[in-house]
Parts: C-alpha cells; sequence; structure tokens
C-alpha cells in the first residue's frame, strides 16, 4: 500500500518524462499535515507495513511498523505539550541519525510546531546563532560533544527554556526516556486555532551559506508532497522497499530521502547511525539489510568503488541515485559496470524539491543534472533576464508567472528584503549558472558569485575542479579567480593533495599537462597554491569567497 496516488491529480501512473512534465500535479489539501494524514493512515490501514529499520554501529536495531511508529510519535508530542511546547514554538532537533528523531519531528508536526533540524557538527556560536536568530525555545539532542556546544551556547540563548537528552543522564538536562514512557499513545487533532493549515510554518532550515550567516529557509504543511517526485519519479522508491539515504538528519537532504517522499510512496526507510563513515560497513549494512534503492552524494559513491563490490551481495539494490557535487565518468562507469545501474544525478536547494533530473525512461547524460522536474517550469536567464540560447550559461530561475511550485519554500524566515529580493522578476532566483543543451538537459557551471570572469570569458569552478578532481594526487581543490592586470581575474587552483603526495615543481607541471589536455586554454589554472585544508561551511561546502578574499591581502 501506498498513498501517493491520492495527492496527485488522476490518480495515475505516467508513460514517459513528457507526459510527467505535463501532466504530474498535485492537489494539495487546505489542512495538509503529514503526521495525520500520511503515518496516522497507515497506522489504521496498514499497521503492520514496515516504516523505519534503524540500527547504530553498537549492534543496535529497531525495527518499527507504522503502527509502532504512531503510538512512539503520540507519546512524544504528549511529552512535548507537557513541556510548554505550544502552535508556532519552534524546537531545534540535533539528533545525528537517531530513531527518536522521527518521533520528536512528527510529534512536533502534529502540534503545529516548527521543526529547526541541526547536525551535531555545530559549535557554540553556530548554535548560538541559530536559537537567537529563530527563537528556539527547546533543544533535543543526543551525544555529551555537541552537548558541551550546547550548554555554552545556553548562556547567551535567552528563549531556550528547556534542554532535553534522549541519550545519558546530563546535569541540567531533562531525560526524555523516564518521562515517555509513562506517556499516553493517544493524541487527538486539534481543531479550531490549534489546528494547522497547509500554510502554517512546519519546518526551518538554516543553509550554510558559502559566505554570510546562514539564512533560514521556512517550508510549510504542504511541503512533504513536493517530494513525492523526490522519491517515486527520481530515487525510484519501491512500495514495501528500503530506502537509504545516507544524509545525517541535521542536513535537508534528510527529508528528501529519510521520511516525507518515501513514506508516500510506501517503502520503509533505512537509517544507519555510523559513528563514522567507514564504506566497508556501509555496504555491508547495504547487502544484509537488502536496501533496494539508495542514495548519496559522489564522493561516497567513489569511496564505494574503491571496495571490491564483489564481496557484498547488491542483488537487491534496483536503484542508485546522487546529487550534491560533480559526478565524473569514472564513478559513472564503475557503478555500472559492477551493480549494472546507471547513476542517476538530480539537483536541488534547501529551498525547493527536486528541481531537476534524470528521471526514469529518460537517457540518462551522465554529469547532467536532467531535464526540469514536473511542477518546476524553469529558465536559464541572463544578466539582463533575457532567455539564453542552448549552450549558454545563465542563472537557473523558476518562472512563477504561471503558479507557485509545490515544495517551493516559503520565504526566508523574518527576513522579508532578502525573500524578496530572491522572488524578484516573477521568479526565483536560485544564484546558480547552468546550460541548458540542445536536448533540454541542464549542466551545473557553478554559484553566480563564484564565477570567474578572465580575458573576456566566464569560467565556471565546478568544471576546472571536475577536471582536477580526476588526477588521482588531487585530494580537493578550489577554483577561485584572483585580480590580474591584464586579465581582470587569473584562474588559480587551490588543491590538497591525497595521501603519498608532495607538492613540488614536477607534481604542479603534471597537474598543469593534465588540465591542458582536458579543457581550453582560458579555463587553465595559471596559478597554483598546495595547502593542507580548504576553508569549509558546516556542511562540508568550500568557502570560495573566503579563499578570494584571502587572495586580495
Amino acid at each position: 500500500m501506498n498513498i501517493y496516488k491520492d495527492f496527485v491529480a488522476g490518480h495515475r501512473d505516467f508513460d514517459n518524462y513528457d507526459d510527467l512534465k505535463s501532466n504530474f500535479k498535485i492537489e494539495v489539501p487546505d489542512n495538509f499535515n503529514f503526521a495525520y494524514d500520511v503515518v496516522d493512515r497507515y497506522a489504521r490501514e496498514a499497521g503492520e507495513k514496515r516504516a523505519l529499520v534503524w540500527c547504530d554501529d553498537f549492534g543496535d536495531e529497531k525495527i518499527f511498523t507504522f503502527a509502532d511508529m504512531a503510538k512512539c510519535v503520540n507519546k512524544t508530542a504528549n511529552y512535548l505539550c507537557e513541556c510548554g511546547i505550544k502552535k508556532g514554538d519552534a524546537v531545534m532537533l540535533i539528533l545525528r541519525r537517531r530513531y527518536e528523531f522521527w518521533w520528536f519531528i512528527l510529534a512536533l508536526h502534529k502540534i503545529g510546531a516548527v521543526a529547526v533540524p541541526a547536525t551535531n557538527l555545530l559549535l557554540a556560536k553556530d548554535i548560538a546563532f541559530r536559537t537567537n536568530a529563530a527563537s528556539i525555545k527547546m533543544i533535543v539532542s543526543f551525544d555529551d560533544s555537541v552537548q558541551n556546544e550546547i550548554d555554552t551556547a545556553k548562556k547567551i540563548s535567552p528563549s531556550v527554556e528547556k534542554l532535553v537528552t534522549v541519550g545519558k543522564a546530563r546535569e541540567g538536562w531533562e531525560e526524555f526516556h523516564l518521562f515517555y514512557e509513562n506517556e499516553s499513545d493517544v493524541f487527538e487533532r486539534p481543531e479550531g486555532e490549534a489546528a494547522t493549515k497547509s500554510t502554517d510554518v512546519m519546518l526551518l532550515y538554516f543553509t550554510s551559506g558559502t559566505s554570510g550567516n546562514p539564512k533560514m529557509v521556512q517550508h510549510n504543511f504542504a511541503y512533504p508532497l513536493g517530494h513525492i517526485v523526490t522519491a517515486r519519479y527520481w530515487q525510484n522508491v519501491v512500495d514495501d522497499g528500503l530506502h537509504l539515504t545516507v544524509a545525517e538528519t541535521g542536513w535537508a537532504k534528510a527529508m528528501w530521502g529519510k521520511l516525507y517522499g518515501q513514506w508516500l510512496c510506501g517503502s520503509a526507510v533505512f537509517a544507519y547511525d555510523m559513528a563514522t563513515f567507514v564504506p566497508d560497513k556501509l555496504l555491508r549494512h547495504i547487502a544484509d539489510y537488502g536496501v533496494t534503492t539508495f542514495c548519496a552524494p559522489p564522493t561516497v559513491y567513489r569511496y564505494m568503488i574503491q571496495q571490491n563490490l564483489d564481496k557484498y551481495d547488491l542483488s537487491r539494490l534496483q536503484y542508485v541515485v546522487t546529487a550534491g557535487e560533480a559526478l565524473n565518468a569514472e564513478v559513472f562507469n564503475k557503478i555500472k559496470e559492477k551493480l549494472g545501474l546507471e547513476l542517476h544525478e538530480a539537483y536541488g536547494q534547501t529551498e525547493c524539491t527536486v528541481l531537476m533530473g534524470n528521471f526514469p525512461e529518460m537517457k540518462v547524460k551522465p554529469g547532467s543534472m536532467g531535464k526540469p522536474a514536473p511542477g518546476y517550469d524553469i529558465k536559464v536567464l541572463r544578466d539582463d533576464g533575457s532567455e539564453c540560447s542552448a549552450g549558454e550559461k545563465g542563472e537557473i530561475v523558476i518562472d512563477l508567472s504561471k503558479s507557485r511550485p509545490f515544495g517551493l519554500f516559503s520565504g526566508y524566515y523574518k527576513n522579508s528584503e532578502l525573500t524578496a529580493s530572491v522572488f524578484s522578476g516573477g521568479v526565483y532566483h536560485t544564484g546558480d549558472i547552468a546550460q541548458k543543451d540542445e536536448d533540454g538537459y541542464f549542466t551545473f557551471i557553478g554559484r553566480k558569485d563564484d564565477l570567474i570572469k578572465t580575458s573576456g570569458y566566464r569560467v565556471s569552478p565546478f568544471e576546472v575542479e571536475s577536471i582536477l578532481q580526476q588526477i588521482p594526487a588531487v585530494l580537493e581543490c578550489a577554483v577561485t579567480g584572483v585580480p590580474d592586470e591584464k586579465r581582470g581575474q587569473a584562474v588559480k587552483a587551490t588543491i590538497v593533495l591525497a595521501k603519498g603526495f608532495e607538492a613540488c615543481k614536477e607534481l604542479e607541471l603534471k597537474i598543469r599537462e593534465f588540465v591542458k589536455d582536458h579543457t581550453a586554454p582560458y579555463k587553465q589554472p595559471r596559478i597554483f597554491e598546495f595547502v593542507s585544508e580548504l576553508p569549509k561551511t558546516i556542511s562540508g561546502k568550500i568557502r570560495h569567497a573566503e579563499i578570494r578574499e584571502r587572495d586580495k591581502k
């Protein structure tokens, strides 16, 4: 049983991409609430259906049916109400991949409170910024390291009234599981003013921008329905299957692959709460638990193909997808050779669901983000607002003249000026640059602010970085522009070398020769710098702006 079709106009499957793009439409009820209208419905009509399969590195394992999940969520909702959490209150969840994350986020949905997932990589200053910006009332966490940071942040976080731990006892923290067992597993859906509407704020995510403070992206209660496309038509999840997205719950990618779309489409979610990423362990879990669909960034696949994949029984794996960074041909070809599966790329942002992707029945073009997702009218525009020709680089925008897509965020929380700027001119400005080919496939070029203008040309750092990453000696790299009197900007490569390689003139010459053979002269770096690490955001994105600022000094 899956229920996504009940929210799709016409209640039917689609023959091909063109049919899907033209005819797929979501019907959003006025008061849709995922916790009541999906989870509780499964609990009533198919209670024994698997919802969540969870394990960790210490031998602990739990399997929750939808009947189980509904009871756990109700008990958690009753606990939160006793703590004083009401509709509209903001609660931060820093729970890694713990199974309690699903209880808390769904309980918050039931109450109408605002869930604010966050990563356990945050430091005290990051937590304090978030708690004050979003007026966080409660923080729920698990592990000691981040709880130390939270304790420090709380001293300058006046809105935080309570700290709750789902782990071991800690001074100043309330132990959730001491109260949870005695809570009722019945929670009635609120009515009147306490009830939620589809337009109410449900979820806040802080984007880790590559410059400036994080922005607060707000999604409403209709947002989960946008992920029908993510799960059914990109990840290709199957009814009664088992889907694994490796993202930790602090990132927006978790909402793409660990909850909404998968359950709407009938697939159970597999959550492996890994202490650290070890490719062999991940592959063994995929094999042992029979994962059917899998999503990970290209970096994870690069590590996977370094293993002997013949050691693992991956026969139940039916579909693999990727997003978030450059996918080179070697990874694509190796996965296809070893698993007989083609990697399907997609593109999106924290502000939306899948914007474009390689969908079923489409010919996959390795390196391409694919074609626009249903519900999104995508254009590539020049700086003057006119539409680019095929092969021409421009900004990716979502045309809002006909309708506002389901899944698109409702704005930046408490920042009407920034919201107005990204929605100016009747479009949503993504800030990303791409080009579209003659067949309608899009290729990612880079962030608008990161493009390098050299000798009259515009160079994509992303494109040059993708070439450099094919070199075994290059572990990580960042390509930026530095001021140059003759060219305006010169292309520079800042490189972290792989283990076993040392910076020297001979290695630099080899790298230069490789790049010379693989790209046009104007794109080739003229300056090389070898460093021990690159500046990054909390989410691991390279801070190109910081490198540019440093090079100006």
